[in-house]
């Protein structure tokens, strides 16, 4: 009897390895890409006729490709802080962009329970390189003090402005630069080479990046073949920026830097080849807003919004209707098109399910997995946005219809409101208010319902 113990042993040891190693492969590492700035129509695969993303296109190609999803608001840092919480603006811990000085902007607090910090806790390294915007470096909000393992790139969405600065942050660490340096490359280097030593764990990799924001500044080698393509722009100046001249050719710069954005992404995608995860591994890609009109971008000329209304600072659709492209090889069908109705605070639930986690409760977000699975989907009563710049914004989508309601500052909350149906008139020309007084009620009913008052951030009303 004692012989067989040493046996028992092994094979105990054995079925435990095995066990975890099946869970291991059943945790799949997520990538999720977040562009800044980049339109509905930015991309090849959604329409872009003026130059090509073809690295990007492979992900729609070999994956699914989303029509109905949104960004968590109309501009960066409450964007961010949306993805971070899955709560939508009438929630989520910031919801605007505001400035701390010297360096970084309002912090979300220590309680925020954040993606990184589910995820961390679910067993996987955690790192984001790029654009950050949720506190300044070493407060609550700093990306180390919410569940990263590893943060590089712009802790600062000010430093952010220019893609050739003089610092950047590598956790708490200040990095000196000369100015010299584009910081998209210098991002995508340490990016993958996170990705070179955190491959045979599960990982999350939150990559941020800052192209195409303002201002428009690429290596010459990326705007040199656009300047011969738009030479009726060589002598417009995009007049953003620091610590550089001011941008030559801005449509130039624009395809350029959509261009080096690709590549980068390739180079991504080759880090999974190399390392045969690619299977394992679900790769998301969407933007935090709609295209911007500064530095001398020229949005309408590139069809940056894809026809629809409204840049960014809006809540029209163009604001806030953004890419989402999902590659999961064996489990995502290629070449697919979803219409779900989705949003960027429904990206928290669906990383919980898929790392096998549990969701914290009282989320603002559905997890969208079973989309990508091709099984029934749980559908949102509606989404709903709120944006305190410009006049004072909130937006709902209900179904088909979507309502809009502008000028709050100066009108108060019975500021008319307009509504459209999405189905007929994506471009929101046609405002079907005076034939639905119900969905006014509706909406007007969700305004109220959806907002939870805030301390900081606050409409006219409120204050």
């Amino acid at each position: 009897m004692p012989a067989r113990l040493p046996v028992l042993f092994l094979a105990t040891l054995i079925t435990a390895f095995l066990a975890t190693l099946s869970a291991a492969k059943q945790q799949p590492n997520i990538i999720y890409i977040l562009l800044d700035d980049a339109g509905y129509g930015d991309l090849s695969c959604y329409g872009q006729k003026k130059f090509q993303t073809p690295n990007i296109d492979r992900l729609a190609r070999e994956g699914m490709k989303f029509t109905n999803h949104y960004s968590g608001s109309t501009v960066c840092a409450p964007t961010r802080s949306v993805i971070m919480s899955g709560l939508h603006t009438g929630h989520t811990p910031s919801r605007g962009n505001r400035e701390i000085q010297p360096v970084g902007q309002f912090p979300i607090p220590a309680a925020t329970f954040t993606i990184a910090e589910a995820l961390k806790k679910a067993g996987y390294a955690t790192g984001a390189f790029g654009k950050w915007g949720l506190g300044n470096p070493g407060s609550e909000g700093d990306p180390v003090n919410q569940g990263f393992d590893r943060f590089f790139g712009y802790n600062c969405q000010r430093n952010a402005h220019t893609y050739y600065p003089t610092w950047l942050f590598d956790n708490l660490q200040k990095i000196k630069l000369n100015g010299e340096t584009y910081a998209n490359d210098l991002i995508m280097d340490r990016a993958v080479e996170w990705i070179d030593n955190h491959h045979k764990a599960p990982f999350f990799f939150f990559l941020p990046v800052t192209i195409p924001h303002a201002a428009m500044h690429v290596p010459e080698k990326y705007a040199a073949p656009f300047r011969r393509k738009f030479p009726e722009f060589e002598n417009k100046v995009g007049r953003y920026g620091n610590n550089r001249p001011f941008a030559r050719n801005p449509a130039a710069q624009f395809a350029g830097m959509m261009t080096a954005l690709d590549h980068g992404i390739g180079r991504v995608l080759k880090s999974l080849e190399k390392y045969g995860i690619e299977e394992n591994t679900i790769v998301l890609l969407s933007s935090d807003n709609g295209p911007h009109r500064e530095g001398g971008h020229m949005p309408d000329y590139f069809n940056s919004n894809g026809g629809l209304r409204g840049h960014k600072r809006d809540l029209y659709e163009g604001g806030i209707r953004c890419p989402l492209l999902v590659r999961w090889p064996g489990k995502v069908k290629a070449g697919s098109t979803s219409d779900h109705i989705s949003a960027h605070w429904d990206l928290f639930p669906t990383f919980c399910e898929l790392a096998g986690t549990e969701t914290p409760r009282n989320l603002d977000g559905i997890s969208f997995l079973p989309t990508l699975l091709g099984k029934k989907q749980e559908q949102h009563e509606y989404l709903y946005w709120e944006f305190f710049e410009g006049g004072g914004k909130r937006a709902v989508r209900i179904g088909k219809w979507k309502a809009v309601q502008n000028q709050l500052t100066r009108k108060g909350q019975n500021a008319s409101v307009e509504i459209y149906d999405l189905t007929t008139d994506r471009a929101e020309k046609n405002n079907l208010a005076t034939r639905k007084p119900e969905l006014i009620a509706r909406a007007r009913d969700i305004f109220k319902q959806a907002h939870t008052p805030s301390k900081i951030w606050k409409f006219k009303w409120e204050q």
